[in-house]
């Protein structure tokens, strides 16, 4: 019997692991770089073992300091997540070869599997040779790991070095390993998965299939269980395929089959050989733990031969990202504040009230899972938590993701991995509340004075200027012996946390929360802004500057100062949170000043370079 489980993981998968394990009454540890010396996973873990590494996330790679980090601590079994090692084959065999258990699928599975390009020869399939005009679009794609890092569209064959080249430096710094393959890349097709189980007397499970088609960086935003609109011909038809690729490699433990439906066909994508980030729609709609399942698996237990429980009702996860999707997606930073989720739905996170949000890990924030007995149900049990969702901090993709799932192509299941290619425009925008900067000036008021702020000369409005969204906005009011007015609104109540407006003859409550120099007006933050300007703190024209912090890891080839530079053309790259960002020239002209350099790391509004209209 396990009795102490080393989770060689961090963030949300580590606590989710830890929260099955303290039910069933197994003692964790918990490994962690210097950046997450105060993470939420390593402080709700029995034990914490600190890992010695070159950057924080190669420290979570250094697969012998973790086996050494499980002896140590007395773990007598080592759960590897998913992402980092959890599909590294070396490092389940030093797990083994310490005498530890892995939980896990063995070493020769992985190594069958866990390479895309060996994945798709094992099930008959043939790899794309020599490219041409005729295969594009093409997808370069990273053969060891997986989260859309490694992976890009090609759509010009003059595009295809640099698209490797970008694939493999982002593959290598993920996983540890810069092979990548080609593959045609499918515009409208949906992404649809199997989740399977086996355990070691031969019975292999599939448990229904998951649509996971929102995707952007072809990385999965919302997932559901089962995937709507399939006829139960294809269904049986990838329940089949799945199990027979388990078997084909003697397969132990969960995974997860991954298929491109189109036209009523199913495409192999590949096998991921560990728990996927998905999998709490299945345990909702199959009312199983999948890592209470993966313990006993690896102890040795029997599945029932009878097949899983039955499926009951529909499941929706959305990832929330600390992210801005209307900004290319650019990963946001910062003190998350406050995170609070209505119990009608499951959360899953790895970050607690207080922690701080940095540049070197993926940007999920947490996963909100919602169950139903219909599909409609689901979806709006989903929108409605996530908007009454307080989130204070970093930008995330909240509101997107509030959207979408009661946008009319995904509420049909008509969407496509194409989704928010078609939409995003629409979905993305951030949209401040237009009257949360007289609430945030109201509080204010109230909060520095107990006689909230009266003067006599009721003539001269109050003004004071915040920045939302980007955007310069001014709340104007005035103190009268009456109490407070404004244009068009009428004060019902003002304090320094809640303030409560008359718009039109319906009454709003605005909650107001300070933290530092922010102010939070339900879901808008806000940024108290001076009453003048300063005019040196204006940059030239055509100044590029960081929009994230992270390392810069390539410069274009041959790009020094005096250049000419076209609009749109790559200049350089920033390496933040697993990902490569491109920044690109804002206009065509001459380069006259570069301030990046290899291997700096530069903060938000860093500037970077500046090209100048000649």
């Amino acid at each position: 019997m396990i009795g102490t489980v080393l989770v060689a993981n961090r963030g949300e998968i580590a606590c989710r692991v830890f929260r099955t394990c303290r039910e069933w009454g197994i003692r964790t540890v918990a490994v962690h770089s210097d950046a997450d010396a105060n993470a939420l996973h390593t402080r709700v873990a029995d034990t914490a073992v600190r890992l010695p590494g070159a950057t924080p996330a190669q420290t979570y790679l250094r697969g012998d300091l973790i086996v050494k980090a499980a002896l140590e601590a007395g773990a007598d079994a080592v759960h590897p997540g998913y992402g980092f090692l959890s599909e590294n084959a070396d490092f389940a065999r030093a797990v083994l070869d310490a005498g530890l258990v892995w939980i896990g699928p063995s070493p020769s599975s992985i190594e069958a599997m866990a390479s895309k390009t060996r994945a798709k020869e094992l099930m008959g399939l043939v790899p794309l040779g020599e490219p041409t005009e005729a295969d594009l679009p093409l997808l370069v794609k990273a053969a060891a790991g997986g989260g859309g890092r490694g992976m890009r569209i090609v759509r010009r064959l003059d595009e295809l070095d640099a698209a490797l080249e970008g694939a493999r430096a982002e593959a290598a710094s993920a996983f540890g390993d810069g092979e990548v393959f080609l593959e045609p890349y499918i515009e409208n097709g949906r992404h649809v998965e199997v989740q399977i189980l086996a355990d070691t007397h031969g019975t292999v499970w599939a448990l229904g299939t998951r649509d996971c088609s929102l995707q952007r960086r072809h990385q999965k935003v919302v997932e559901e269980s089962p995937a709507p609109g399939l006829s139960e011909e294809l269904v049986a038809e990838l329940h089949a395929l799945s199990v027979r690729a388990a078997r084909a490699v003697d397969y132990v433990g969960a995974g997860t089959v991954e298929f491109l439906v189109a036209d009523g066909k199913a495409q192999f994508l590949e096998m991921n050989t560990r728990l996927q980030v998905e999998h709490p729609v299945t345990e909702a709609v199959f009312a199983v733990d999948l890592v209470a399942l993966q313990i006993t698996v690896a102890e040795g237990g029997a599945l029932d031969t009878d097949g899983p429980p039955r499926a009951r009702g529909h499941a929706v996860e959305a990832r929330l990202y600390a992210e801005d999707p209307s900004t290319d997606w650019t990963p946001q930073t910062g003190t998350l504040h406050r995170l609070t989720v209505p119990d009608t739905v499951r959360l899953d996170t790895g970050y607690d009230d207080g922690t701080e949000i940095g540049v070197h890990y993926d940007p999920l924030l947490a996963k909100v899972i919602a169950h139903a007995p219909t599909r409609a149900e689901a979806l709006r049990k989903l929108a409605g938590a996530l908007e009454r969702t307080t989130i204070h901090g970093p930008t995330t993709n909240r509101d997107l993701l509030v959207r979408s799932l009661r946008h009319e192509e995904f509420t049909s299941g008509a969407m496509t991995t194409a989704f928010y290619d078609r939409h995003l425009a629409v979905l993305a925008p951030q949209l401040p509340d237009p009257y949360a900067p007289l609430a945030a000036a109201l509080a204010d008021t109230y909060g520095r004075s107990r006689f909230g702020g009266w003067r006599n000369v009721s003539s001269q409005p109050q003004v004071k200027r915040y920045e939302a969204g980007g955007e310069e906005n001014e709340a104007r009011y005035r103190h009268t012996r009456d109490g407070l007015e404004a244009d068009g609104v009428r004060v019902v109540h003002a304090d320094a946390h809640l303030v409560v407006l008359e718009v039109e003859g319906v009454r709003r409550k605005f909650e107001v929360s300070r933290y530092g120099d922010e102010v939070y007006v339900n879901a808008t933050r806000l940024r108290p802004l001076p009453r003048f300007s300063d005019p040196a703190a204006q940059l030239v024209p055509g100044s590029l500057v960081a929009p994230m912090p992270g390392t810069v890891v390539r410069i274009a080839e041959g790009l020094a100062v005096g250049a000419p530079v076209k609009a749109g053309e790559p200049l350089l790259w920033l390496e933040a949170m697993k990902m490569e960002h491109k920044i690109t020239a804002p206009l065509t002209g001459t380069l006259t000043a570069l301030h990046a350099a290899l291997g700096h790391q530069v903060t938000v509004g860093s500037l970077l370079a500046v090209v100048q209209d000649t």
